[in-house]
């Protein structure tokens, strides 16, 4: 038969595994303590009926324990789901604790509250964006510096062993015959196209041939060919008879322009008489015999 009393005088005086002795006081590892101290009401060693709250990835559960199967130890605990909600899983604990003692009820309640706040902050920080502070390793960088310097040098001994090659094999040190790897004679035969190909498009650019309209301009040409080429000619002819002074030449300016505005308007009344033309319109009268003929 279990004795709460002797099991307490065992555990705090002799040994017990889950106390941790601090400075501050001894606290309990063990995880269904309701208060995480080490003392006679809260531990759930020595008293045959105990109660607390459990956390499983995010769920409440709670936890009894009584006298009625202390000889079951895998049927120990009896688990009760607590629902997400504050209010109802605190009337959950209520009705299953009704006739607990006083102490238990309330430590309950309040391992409840706490754990609901834990949770809504730590649900707030997962939301939270937060600056996470890394160390940089010293040794792997060295490393990988090494590495690179490496690579670097091996590249570049392996460029300078093809291009003397090249250089070689052009300049006819190893005659006709050449044991070449498949893919190395690949790339440059397409190497060489690629330069041919780009040779032949330079020679072959032409010129491009391009379209424009010119009939509405000729018609302008034209006319300005029949206003100018009479004043043209008069000018080229006064240019060689021209005088030396000054005053002669201002002479000249001024005939020339009272001409070439004469000339403007003789070829404008000739285009005028051109575009009008004589429209004959005969009336004939029913009483009278004549015609009367009128010109438009």
């Amino acid at each position: 038969m279990q004795h709460d009393e002797v099991i307490w005088q065992v555990i705090r005086h002799n040994h017990c595994s889950f106390m941790a002795k601090i400075t501050t006081g001894n606290f309990c590892r063990n995880p269904y303590n309701i208060t995480g101290v080490c003392n006679r009401s809260s531990c759930p060693l020595a008293n045959s009926r105990y109660a607390t709250i459990r956390d499983h990835d995010g769920v409440f559960y709670l936890y009894m324990k009584t006298i009625e199967r202390a000889h079951k130890p895998n049927e120990l605990w009896e688990r009760v789901k607590l629902p997400r909600n504050y209010e109802k899983a605190l009337e959950i604990i209520d009705k299953h604790l009704m006739y607990w003692p006083k102490f238990l009820v309330h430590k309950a309640k309040q391992r409840l509250t706490k754990m609901t706040q834990m949770r809504i902050r730590m649900r707030k920080l997962a939301l939270k964006t937060r600056e996470k502070i890394m160390t940089t390793p010293r040794k792997e960088i060295k490393r990988e510096s090494r590495r690179e310097k490496k690579a670097e040098t091996a590249a570049e001994l392996d460029k300078s062993i093809e291009k003397e090659l090249l250089e070689r094999l052009n300049g006819g040190l190893y005659g006709d015959i050449h044991n070449i790897l498949p893919t190395h004679f690949n790339k440059i035969l397409d190497e060489n196209e690629l330069h041919a190909v780009s040779e032949d498009e330079e020679y072959e650019e032409e010129p491009e041939i391009e379209y424009v309209q010119g009939y509405d301009d000729l018609e302008e040409e034209d006319d300005i060919e029949d206003f100018g080429g009479f004043a043209i000619d008069e000018s080229l002819k006064n240019n060689d008879d021209a005088p030396e002074d000054e005053e002669d030449m201002d002479s000249v300016r001024v005939k020339r322009r009272s001409e070439s505005a004469h000339q403007k308007m003789e070829e404008d009344e000739r285009r005028k008489s051109k575009k009008k033309a004589k429209v004959l319109v005969e009336v004939e009268h029913e009483d009278a015999s004549e015609r009367q003929r009128a010109t438009f």
